[in-house]
């Protein structure tokens, strides 16, 4: 009787009510103090599971933790992450915690094509997981389950010495040559477009034959001295502004394109090879001084495992004297 007036006092049904308390005396394998922890543990893991957010809210949370960080990095983030919620609908709005490893992978080959931007995607999703689960709004980060995109490297094809000379002369003439040093420093030294353009005079030493990249400015965060060689010392020199001026003019991404365009190059018939004058640089670079080791220290690679895989196409090399004399 004491019992009917305990569970009549939880106001269900007193057979739905009798079945849970077996339930869980058998979950409890007859004791009830193993009873209540199982109840507990049951009542904590519903805790968690209501303890979740939005995919949209995450990937908001993960971009304010990242706020100090480069520019670019900020950007890609934003970009990659904005493209998930438009190629996947209703994906903004899921629960982050529900969210499967099967249903990443789906994602990530939903939203992008190839294989590099699948291999971004994944590391970016992946960084939003990591962020949610710090937090405690999932038990898991599910894209660490999902298998890496496998990217073959090609070889960029680099640059004969008309096509340097043509894109050259365009630079000097493409708006009272204020493109001409940014193009310099990418095919002498090496410097990756999203570099030169943080880059100002202040880091240029032309008595010492040096640029200061720092890590700020780098692309992997680490800072490195790369040398100015004497085709690239004249056109410095020709194009020498004050220290607190930027190398490149404004809306340097716009000018690139159509100084390029205007060098002959276009999406129909000449399309831009990435990276062309990185690549050009380090082939003639490698042909020229023939020291890997030298090379990875102007570059700013961690080391010379991708030169040797994508960035040297030596048959393209022809004189390599001529290119360093400009």
């Amino acid at each position: 009787m004491a019992a009917l007036v305990v569970l009549r006092s939880a106001g269900k049904d007193l057979v739905a009510s009798a079945i849970i308390a077996k339930e869980a005396m058998e979950a409890g394998h007859g004791r009830v103090r193993r009873a209540r922890r199982c109840i507990a543990a049951g009542v904590e893991a519903i805790k968690k599971e209501n303890r979740t957010v939005s995919f949209e809210r995450a990937v908001e949370t993960a971009l304010v933790e990242r706020r100090e960080r480069r520019v670019r990095t900020v950007y890609e983030f934003r970009y990659f992450t904005r493209r998930f919620m438009k190629r996947c609908p209703g994906l903004a709005r899921r629960k982050i915690r529900a969210i499967s490893a099967l249903e990443c992978a789906q994602y990530i080959e939903k939203s992008f094509d190839t294989p590099r931007q699948r291999q971004k995607a994944r590391l970016i999703l992946s960084g939003v997981f990591g962020t949610a689960l710090k937090r405690g709004w999932c038990n898991e980060n599910p894209v660490a389950r999902v298998e890496v995109p496998r990217v073959v490297e090609k070889p960029v094809p680099i640059l004969a010495h008309q096509e340097i000379k043509t894109l050259l002369q365009t630079a000097a003439s493409y708006r009272g040559g204020s493109c001409a040093a940014a193009v310099g420093m990418m095919l002498y030294a090496g410097i990756r477009p999203h570099e030169v353009a943080r880059l100002r005079w202040a880091e240029v030493d032309l008595q010492e034959r040096a640029i200061y990249i720092s890590p700020r400015h780098s692309k992997t965060g680490g800072a490195r001295r790369v040398t100015i060689h004497e085709p690239l010392l004249k056109i410095l020199r020709g194009y020498q502004q004050s220290a607190a001026c930027p190398i490149c003019p404004p809306n340097w991404g716009l000018h690139w394109r159509g100084l390029r365009q205007k060098a002959g190059w276009n999406a129909d018939t000449l399309p831009w090879p990435q990276d062309a004058l990185r690549h050009t640089f380090a082939s003639y670079h490698l042909s020229y001084f023939r020291s890997f080791e030298e090379l990875q220290c102007e570059i700013g690679h961690r080391d010379s495992s991708l030169l040797r895989t994508r960035y040297l196409d030596m048959r393209g090399v022809v004189e390599p004297a001529r290119f360093w004399k400009g």
